[in-house]
């Protein structure tokens, strides 16, 4: 009983309704519904209007009571909006504009199912986001830098944004009670380098365990069932687990590609238990669950999205290869299935590489890992990093950087193309990827 008492006892210092807590951040936006997270500036009457743009006639209000958990915030779950089309909202603090009454906007997903091929559009990703805080940071040079590296994403013309874990870092201060978790994400969404980001695009994320509790944490954090609740209360994903299966995974469908995001971190056992079938990464039941999502999914490309790499056989921590009872059954099924178009989407490394896994009579699997955006870098390890037999050469990074991936072409020859982009926008390497060539039709 006690986490339902527990904001009571977190005290956050009330602002003025004429100052800019942290949002809003855009969510899930969908054809004909959208999520936005806001946070208010004390507890009290929170309400969003919106609108068709540039026709005021057609506005809509919600209004919710705030109470002071969770920092004040809360998700607006918009619907009755029509596909394709640009909205406008405001939000009001007790009847007052909020943010100097600024005016944002969204625009939902296209409805091209069985009408035209699918758009073209693009997405921005990546991991690892350490934001300094002297007192309590590890002494010797600040790990997090470079923060201007999400002034340029903002600039960018994309559709989305999807954070691969680590998207905080909680610090040993921070995961032996909740109300310093709390602390630690509320200090986290209230960076104005970030606020662009959250306004613009709708943004996706799953954990790792930075976001999750202590470095490399299991199932095993005492605090696992309060880190899962401020997760969902921060970010605003289409949903959370199954009703009797919590977690943070997700289907998030955009356009024609799925993106399935994993939970790497609730039901994990220690890398460093022996390998067998009760040794669990994922668990049964979500890999039931994916394995189900996949089934149905007609994309061309289904994207595999966890916090941690999946497919690295060539490393000493932190990866889906130490659980080898409960990966290895999972690429066969995929074989066994003949599911096409699967591709794995990661971060965690502090570094960025496209990995390429050759598999007999099936075509390859490929692993983009995308890492850091603002945390140290492995740069002193890509000597030895370079000789993993399954990197694609010439797209190992070891700056800060962030993925640019542009899907387009007709429904029936899809390609994507990946850019890795440094801080001011440089590019590292780019690489294109054709559906047809994630399909049984090229294999001899």
């Amino acid at each position: 009983m006690f986490r339902y008492f527990l904001p009571l006892l977190f005290f956050i210092t009330p602002v003025s309704a004429d100052s800019a807590p942290a949002g809003p951040m855009l969510g899930h936006v969908a054809l004909r519904a959208a999520n936005i997270w806001v946070q208010a500036p004390e507890p009290g009457k929170l309400t969003i209007k919106y609108w068709t743009q540039n026709n005021k006639d057609t506005q809509h209000t919600i209004t919710a009571e705030i109470n002071n958990g969770y920092g004040q915030s809360h998700t607006f779950k918009l619907n009755n909006l029509e596909p394709g089309t640009t909205y406008q909202y405001q939000l009001l603090f007790n009847g007052e504009p909020l943010n100097n009454a600024k005016t944002y906007s969204l625009t939902t997903q296209t409805l091209w199912q069985w009408r035209t091929d699918p758009p073209d559009f693009e997405i921005i990703t990546g991991s690892c986001n350490f934001e300094n805080e002297a007192d309590y940071d590890r002494a010797g040079d600040p790990y997090g830098g470079q923060h201007e590296i999400f002034n340029k994403i903002a600039t960018e013309d994309a559709d989305m944004m999807l954070w691969l874990g680590d998207n905080w870092y909680y610090r040993e201060v921070d995961y032996d009670a909740e109300q310093s978790l709390l602390y630690r994400v509320l200090r986290h969404k209230s960076y104005p380098h970030l606020q662009p980001i959250f306004q613009k695009f709708p943004n996706y994320a799953t954990w790792d365990d930075h976001d999750y509790g202590p470095d490399n944490s299991t199932k095993s954090f005492v605090f696992k069932e309060q880190a899962l609740n401020i997760f969902k209360h921060f970010w605003a994903n289409p949903s959370y687990g199954m009703p009797d299966h919590p977690g943070v995974y997700t289907k998030v469908s955009f356009n024609d590609v799925d993106f399935f995001l994993l939970d790497n971190r609730y039901y994990r056992d220690h890398e460093n238990k022996i390998d067998g079938p009760d040794k669990h990464y994922y668990g049964q039941k979500q890999l039931n669950w994916l394995q189900n999502q996949l089934l149905t999914s007609r994309a061309p490309f289904k994207f595999i999205v966890g916090g941690g790499q999946m497919l690295n056989n060539f490393h000493k921590y932190d990866g889906w290869d130490k659980y080898r009872h409960e990966r290895e059954p999972f690429l066969q099924w995929l074989d066994d299935q003949k599911i096409t178009g699967v591709m794995m989407l990661s971060g965690d490394k502090h570094h960025t590489e496209l990995l390429k896994a050759e598999r007999e009579n099936a075509y390859p699997l490929y692993e983009l890992t995308c890492s850091p955006l603002t945390a140290g870098t492995h740069i002193g390890a890509l000597d030895q990093i370079s000789q993993n037999p399954r990197l694609v050469k010439n797209t190992l990074v070891g700056e800060r950087n962030y993925c640019k991936i542009a899907f387009s072409g007709p429904r029936k020859d899809r390609r994507l193309e990946i850019k890795v982009l440094g801080v001011n926008g440089q590019e590292y390497w780019r690489k294109q990827i054709k559906s047809s060539v994630l399909s049984y039709d090229q294999v001899n």
